[in-house]
């Protein structure tokens, strides 16, 4: 069964069609891309199958069950995690609290337990902390974890904003623009640590990028949108090759 599937989805802003008929398929374990010029309707997408938005049309499916009208945190919970084009960070929190933050919805003991202090309680923020402090040392800012967020530069910013939505435990994750104002040195880590978040966790991936040396080396198929509409999908050599993709996007950019 597929993990995520968004069936004949369209949404309108006032007259406007900003997406229209789109339609997605992701199997567990995969990485898909979305591409596209700006304006394309590509972050719509990403608000509509988050639950930011409601689809004028269409349906939205998670691990089997349709999700389509639901609030982002009821999404969330059945195992879909996100990030932003624009950080959304808390800006005075530390990093370790982020991504604690993130961890609440899973935690069980209630309030008698938070005024309480019980035993229970005590087990669920230490096990909490653990788990908050293990995704740190998987983006490589472990050592960050008691720093105020906005004392990191940009690129440690992006990997506290991966971690908080991998705290979740999300089964699939929308990474919306990864690498936007990264230098070349912070792209390739944060190739590589989606890379590794992949392998480590298993996790089904779907991004949208405007760096497409990214997308093409990570992404197993890749859909191309042009004013609501997907215009080509299919593997990076495809995609590349597609003279539909090249008049509408790619042009004479280099994919090196």
């Amino acid at each position: 069964m597929p993990l995520l599937q968004v069936q004949k989805m369209s949404h309108d802003f006032g007259g406007l069609r900003a997406v229209n008929s789109y339609d997605l398929t992701i199997e567990p374990g995969q990485i898909r891309g979305l591409i596209g010029p700006n304006g394309a309707g590509k972050t719509t997408i990403f608000n509509l199958i988050t639950g930011v938005y409601k689809p004028t049309e269409g349906d939205v499916i998670l691990n089997g069950r349709k999700v389509t009208g639901l609030q982002p945190h009821q999404i969330a919970s059945r195992g879909l995690g996100r990030t932003f084009q624009n950080l959304q960070l808390w800006r005075h929190m530390t990093v370790i609290e982020h991504v604690k933050m993130a961890r609440y919805s899973k935690i069980s003991y209630g309030l008698i337990g938070a005024f309480f202090g019980t035993a229970k309680r005590n087990k669920e923020e230490k096990d909490s902390e653990e788990k908050a402090y293990h995704l740190l040392e998987m983006m490589g800012i472990d050592h960050l974890s008691a720093q105020v967020v906005i004392n990191l530069p940009y690129g440690d910013q992006r990997r506290v904003e991966i971690a908080r939505a991998l705290a979740m435990e999300p089964k699939i994750l929308l990474l919306d623009e990864p690498t936007a104002g990264m230098n070349p040195e912070e792209l390739i880590q944060t190739m590589d640590i989606i890379r590794h978040v992949h392998e480590a966790l298993g996790l089904a991936i779907f991004l949208i990028e405007h760096r497409l040396k990214v997308v093409m080396e990570l992404c197993q198929i890749i859909q191309t949108l042009d004013f609501g509409h997907v215009i080509a999908e299919g593997t990076p050599d495809e995609i590349q090759n597609n003279p539909k993709v090249i008049d509408a996007y790619l042009g004479k950019e280099s994919l090196d």
